[in-house]
């Protein structure tokens, strides 16, 4: 079990900046330091050198938070066109190396809906929505529009974190902001937004009006294999409003998670013995998180050869089409 198998590898949640959209970011969404900038910014030969030195074959491509989902509808529409066009001929120039996951104009959502089709109809495997979309929760029905064309298409959403709505930034994380700044972000506050978004679109009903839509998570499914016993008890208690699956019954379904940036063995344990394996696919985080970090975790990794090529490629394979 300390080899790594004869098997590509395939990274999921790798991220990029399109300088047009950064343009419109403001405050610390729109701040990195210079070589984080460099890394975010290049789709070509540097960030090729970093996935050839450590042994990552592919990248799925997707911008970073909180992409197009803090941006108006007055220039949503025209301004997504464009990052996925220029996305996808990135992917064009490399297709062994480069695939990609689009951007949406979230506040047009049923303009949002074309794009998705339009992208997956150029190679896109999907799309990634960041956080609440514009101050809304995922859950309305307003968002329907997107989860129906996924589901027509047969093409995951992949949903990501962004920093939380900002009253509950300040009432929950403003005294420790600015000692722990990544609080609010990857150490907590990203966990708990995302994982509060997709228990909403389970008890919003998004999964019974579309059973077949498929939403990927990261972080190892941002705690949710881990509670997901407790979840899924307490919903069902007296007094409850019955649902047509239960929640447990959803997630083990309609839910694939990856393991970006959370490189450990019993995360990796507990989330097997609740899903499966083949609902777990392999991804770093890049640049935010090194390639190495994650690279350097397989070898060692406590399951068999045929787990392990699951991991590496063959879920992302089998769900994405590559």
């Amino acid at each position: 079990m300390t080899a790594k198998p004869n098997c590509p590898v395939i990274a999921i949640e790798e991220h990029y900046w399109d300088k047009e959209l950064t343009s419109h970011y403001q405050g610390v969404e729109g701040s990195r330091d210079p070589e984080m900038l460099k890394r975010l910014y290049d789709l070509g030969d540097y960030r090729i050198s970093h996935m050839d030195a450590t042994g990552v074959d592919m990248q799925v491509l997707s911008h970073g938070a909180p992409s197009l989902q803090k941006i108006g509808a007055d220039i949503a529409g025209d301004l997504a066109r464009k990052v996925n066009d220029r996305l996808g001929e990135a992917c064009a120039k490399y297709p062994k190396r480069f695939a990609a996951f689009a951007a949406l104009p979230t506040a047009i959502p049923e303009l949002a809906a074309v794009e998705l089709e339009r992208c997956v109809k150029a190679g896109f495997k999907g799309a990634m929505i960041h956080g609440l979309a514009n101050g809304e929760f995922l859950d309305e029905p307003k968002f329907d529009p997107i989860w129906a064309t996924a589901e027509r298409l047969g093409v995951p959403i992949y949903l990501h974190p962004s920093v939380p709505h900002p009253v509950v930034a300040d009432v929950y994380y403003s005294k420790y902001a600015k000692d722990f700044p990544m609080v609010i972000r990857a150490a907590w506050g990203f966990t708990v937004e995302t994982a509060t978004i997709a228990i909403r679109m389970v008890l919003g009903g998004v999964f019974e009006r579309h059973p077949k839509m498929n939403l990927i998570l990261g972080h190892f499914g941002e705690t949710l294999p881990f509670l997901v016993w407790r979840i899924d008890q307490a919903l069902a208690r007296p007094g409850a409003k019955r649902m047509s699956r239960s929640f447990r019954e959803v997630f083990s379904s309609n839910f694939y998670v990856t393991t970006s940036g959370n490189f450990s063995n019993p995360a990796l344990l507990c989330t097997m013995m609740e899903m499966g394996i083949d609902r777990i696919l392999f991804a770093i985080d890049y640049p935010f998180v090194d390639n190495p970090d994650g690279m350097n975790w397989i070898p060692n990794l406590p399951i068999c050869n045929e787990d392990k090529v699951k991991l590496l490629s063959g879920n992302a394979k089998r769900l994405l089409k590559l």
